[in-house]
């Protein structure tokens, strides 16, 4: 075989098979193939580029050519901009989250319902821009069924999880006589008919593999797996949150949201020091600053919810709005603690309420919960925003600015929406941990027996009695 014809130009390899056969090792260096990525982009080898002009690298704000940061020039922070280009970013940003932040809290006060039929809404477009961001229209077109399967994989997982959300959340509901007929059986057979589903995708994607697409195929199929985990799973933990309680979904979201937002102005005015290559734009003084700023905000702002028992009570009903006059036995991280100061802190305070013409507290009220968001703010403020920095890093890995533009000032949905699911999940994790009281009362445990077959039922008492009775409680 000719020299000339292991020179494969881009076109052709996108046409053929991505698996070749390895080069003989005396020739590697001229046949060395090309590398084929998620997105269908071709790298060829560099020895092939030698010979050519170098091509021009474009701004890393045209959309679509991003770029690795080995390869970055120095970047341009917010405080080094033009005047003009930076207020104009302002205000675009300021109006549009003015905008969401009044859709966020019209949703909240609509109900449950539709705060869960939002999260739904933005998990679905997220998933949306990320399947995207890895599709290949060419491709595409001789794999008819590629997104369909995407689709599917999507519609299943959810069917999982939010089956699991209502047996778990609405068991009361479902075991009761008027319910169990018709949802028992699909309550029961729920994991089974999910696993089914879930094997039927698979073997739909096995059957559609295509000769010369198979790289192409298994690598889409790992990215919408992967997808699946970060946003879907992640978003159905936010959902739990909500049907806990509507403070527990309402907290964090301001957390990340007032953590973003002070990030951006204290970079905006004082950022010098660059955090991340990855995210050029983000600096140290706004890093810190929006983590002093988050710290307070959390405090007083979960202590403002308290006094709302539409927030702080769990949703057992989803037709509850905010007009409902919702109410319940609060946990106890919900009522208010006194703290007594000893006489050196009394003392201490003085000095400075002497001053201010006030007079010096003894007893400081707070409530639990408080305390409580600490530990959200801080991982709002630490961690979350890592969240925003591998999104970065994927738009990196496909050379894209954004993940879309439906947002403007912002980006996509998913560029507001990164630091969100991984916040949301920590929440749950946590509340779970340590917030959390029991689930199981005497109530839904009736209820649940009450579906029992007869002699089950008979075994149940007779069981129960004889431990009752060795640990002296019966005669």
């Amino acid at each position: 075989m000719s020299h000339g014809k292991h020179r494969t130009s881009v076109s052709n390899a996108q046409q053929h098979d991505e698996t070749r056969l390895p080069p003989s090792p005396g020739k590697s260096a001229s046949r060395r193939s090309s590398v084929t990525d998620i997105s269908g982009r071709t790298t060829p080898d560099k020895s092939q580029h030698q010979s050519r002009s170098p091509t021009p690298v474009r701004s890393p704000s045209h959309k679509g050519n991003g770029h690795d940061s080995n390869t970055d020039s120095k970047p341009t922070l917010l405080v080094n901009e033009p005047a003009t280009t930076r207020f104009h970013n302002l205000w675009v940003r300021s109006m549009t989250t003015l905008l969401m932040v009044g859709g966020f809290i019209a949703v909240i006060l609509a109900g449950h319902s539709k705060v869960i039929f939002l999260v739904a809404f933005v998990q679905t477009l997220v998933y949306r821009e990320v399947i995207s961001i890895a599709a290949v229209t060419p491709r595409e077109k001789k794999l008819p069924w590629m997104r369909a399967i995407n689709w599917y994989f999507l519609i299943s997982t959810n069917y999982f999880l939010y089956g699991e959300s209502i047996i778990h959340y609405f068991r009361n509901t479902i075991y009761t006589p008027a319910y169990w007929t018709l949802l028992g059986p699909l309550a029961k057979h729920h994991r089974f008919i999910s696993f089914a589903l879930y094997c039927g995708g698979f073997v739909w994607f096995v059957m559609n593999l295509r000769t010369h697409h198979y790289k192409f195929q298994i690598q889409a199929f790992g990215w919408t797996h992967m997808t699946l985990l970060l946003v879907v799973v992640q978003s159905h933990f936010i959902i739990n949150n909500i049907l806990e309680g509507l403070i527990w979904f309402v907290l964090p979201v301001s957390l990340v949201i007032v953590n973003d937002i002070a990030a951006y102005v204290c970079g905006f005015l004082w950022g010098r020091t660059p955090l991340i290559s990855l995210s050029p734009k983000k600096t140290w003084e706004g890093f810190i600053g929006a983590f002093i700023i988050t710290f307070i905000f959390g405090f007083w702002f979960s202590g403002y919810l308290t006094q709302f028992g539409y927030l702080v009570c769990p949703a057992r009903d989803l037709q509850t709005t905010s007009l409902s006059g919702l109410n319940c036995t609060r946990n106890s991280v919900f009522l208010e603690h006194s703290w007594v100061l000893s006489e050196t802190a009394v003392g201490a305070l003085d000095m400075v309420y002497s001053k201010l013409g006030r007079e010096t507290p003894t007893v400081i009220s707070y409530y639990p919960v408080q305390l409580h968001t600490v530990m959200l703010s801080c991982f709002a403020s630490l961690i979350a925003p890592f969240g925003g920095f591998f999104a970065s890093g994927v738009k990196r890995a496909f050379k894209i600015k954004d993940f879309g533009d439906s947002i403007p000032g912002h980006g996509g949905i998913t560029d507001r929406m990164d630091c969100q699911f991984l916040m949301g999940l920590f929440s749950y994790m946590y509340y779970q941990s340590f917030i959390s009281p029991s689930s199981i009362t005497v109530g839904a445990a009736l209820r649940m027996i009450a579906t029992l077959k007869p002699h089950q039922q008979i075994r149940i008492y007779q069981e129960l009695g004889a431990q009752l009775t060795a640990r002296g409680l019966l005669q």
